[in-house]
């Protein structure tokens, strides 16, 4: 039985159509539903290139919604400016019941949406928000304390043992409900990329419903190889590549979830912690909203970094002389993207190899990350400069060449992004500074020239940035310990 006449879901970061929270609770509370996305000027004005990833995704894919909404007979109603003001304004022009919408943990987004319920209350316009893009939120998951975790062991735990399958049950939403294009028309105007201020970039992935749905069906082919091959960056199989499709919810989190709970294999489990330390980054975020401006652990902020602005600039551009570093950030600057393993040994080196603040790091993740998430990217930053909850210890530091030998065993993920380096062999390619002066001059590739030299010694370093912990490890001593 419907409640309202006519309600406005407003989609933010949920672009789909199916499992959709929202999406379904307003087709059934309200007889007809118009969907609505705003391009909010108040983050998009924060971009610094024009050609943002992002945004580009986010327009491709609600183009894709657009013409899913069309085929209903219905379309989708596409704003730019401030939602704090936009919002009102349509629900008061379109003369809505009622506002629904699905719930965003990032401190600004809980601010917008409490300016917004506050506006429509003027207009006896009801706001409802829901738990979508994670499975659980606080206070679901908690200590026996009623505290948030900051541990994520324990966390996970917790977790698992609440989960039922009404948690992750899908949410259909009745598109019959969609209010007729004719109600909305005259309000409908040109979102191009050029009348948004932005240009078209080319996409590593595919956006949309149908992009997410294609790297899922690939994914589930070697799920089961999960824990072996994830580490491995030149593995084109080895993750799933749905990280930007959680966050613009191009796919819902809950049909993941369902499908790994249904997987009998370590794989499949080992997959669905990661989608688990993803609703814990998001509890951070919630509880622990100072993450954004510093350190989970507040002592480290006092932390005075030494590394050089020319050094940052080096490792921005994938030229340290390090090779995994630098294949890694090439293809990142290609690709705004970067494979969870490269993530965090390029983070350990620039905040432990070159002594750069981790804050500089995170921000330019921030910038170039086509899957930028502010929890999960503060979080693994955080984690890697060993200042976050449950955080690397400060004294485990990565050696970007064991790291590299390791993970990239035959250099093809080198070769194919420091093309450069491709004729050293297995053996040094790792390295190809000790290479012997005939592997050198066969290659043809002159280090310090065509390939630059290192720009710091890594052991050297490591004693630097041990020291610099130690420091902090010692200040935060009470008296009582001292003696």
């Amino acid at each position: 039985m419907a409640v309202y006449q006519r309600a406005l879901c407003w989609v933010r970061r949920d672009l789909r159509l199916r499992d959709h929270t929202a999406l379904t609770a307003a087709t059934r509370q309200a007889r007809e539903v118009i969907v609505v996305f705003v391009f909010d000027t108040n983050i998009l004005r924060k971009l610094e290139d024009k050609d943002d990833r992002r945004v580009n995704f986010i327009h491709h894919s609600l183009k894709e919604m657009q013409a899913r909404l069309v085929k209903k007979g219905a379309d989708l109603l596409v704003c730019h400016g401030d939602p704090v003001l936009d919002i009102p304004r349509l629900a008061q022009e379109l003369k809505v019941d009622a506002v629904f919408t699905n719930r965003d943990y990032d401190p600004y987004a809980r601010k917008r949406d409490r300016i917004v319920e506050q506006k429509l209350k003027i207009w006896d316009v009801t706001f409802h928000s829901y738990m979508d893009q994670v499975v659980f939120e606080y206070p679901d998951i908690a200590t026996r304390q009623g505290e948030p975790f900051k541990v994520f062991t324990p966390y996970k735990n917790a977790w698992l043992g609440a989960l039922r399958p009404e948690h992750v049950a899908e949410e259909k939403p009745n598109l019959k409900r969609l209010a007729p294009v004719k109600v909305f028309k005259e309000w409908i105007e040109p979102w191009d990329l050029g009348s948004l201020g932005f240009k078209e970039n080319e996409l590593w992935v595919q956006p949309g419903e149908e992009g997410a749905r294609a790297a899922w069906r690939k994914f589930q082919k070697y799920i089961h190889r999960y824990h072996k091959d994830r580490d491995f960056p030149a593995l084109k199989h080895g993750t799933s590549g749905l990280s930007v499709h959680l966050r613009f919810g191009t796919i819902s989190i809950r049909e993941l979830v369902r499908n790994a709970m249904g997987r009998k294999n370590e794989g499949a489990r080992t997959w669905l912690s990661e989608l688990i330390w993803r609703d814990f980054y998001q509890t951070i975020l919630d509880r622990y909203s100072y993450v954004v401006r510093g350190a989970f652990r507040p002592e480290y902020d006092s932390i005075r970094w030494p590394g050089k602005e020319s050094h940052f600039k080096k490792w921005c551009a994938g030229e340290t002389g390090y090779p995994l570093i630098d294949a890694a950030m090439r293809h990142f600057a290609r690709t705004g993207w970067m494979h969870n393993r490269l993530r965090m040994v390029v983070a350990s080196f620039l905040v432990k190899d070159l002594l750069v603040d981790w804050r500089k790091g995170e921000a330019w993740f921030a910038r170039n990350l086509i899957d930028f998430e502010l929890a999960s990217n503060n979080g693994g930053w955080q984690w890697c400069a060993s200042t976050g909850c449950d955080a690397q210890p400060w004294f485990r530091i990565f050696n970007p060449v064991t790291q590299s030998k390791n993970f990239d065993p035959e250099g093809r993920f080198i070769r194919e992004n420091v093309p450069e380096l491709a004729a050293f062999s297995n053996t040094h390619i790792h390295w190809p500074h000790d290479a012997p002066d005939s592997e050198k001059e066969r290659t043809g590739c002159r280090l310090g020239k065509d390939y630059p030299d290192p720009i710091v010694d890594h052991a050297l370093q490591r004693e630097k940035a041990l020291k610099l912990f130690q420091d902090v490890a010692q200040a935060a001593l009470t008296p009582a310990e001292e003696s």
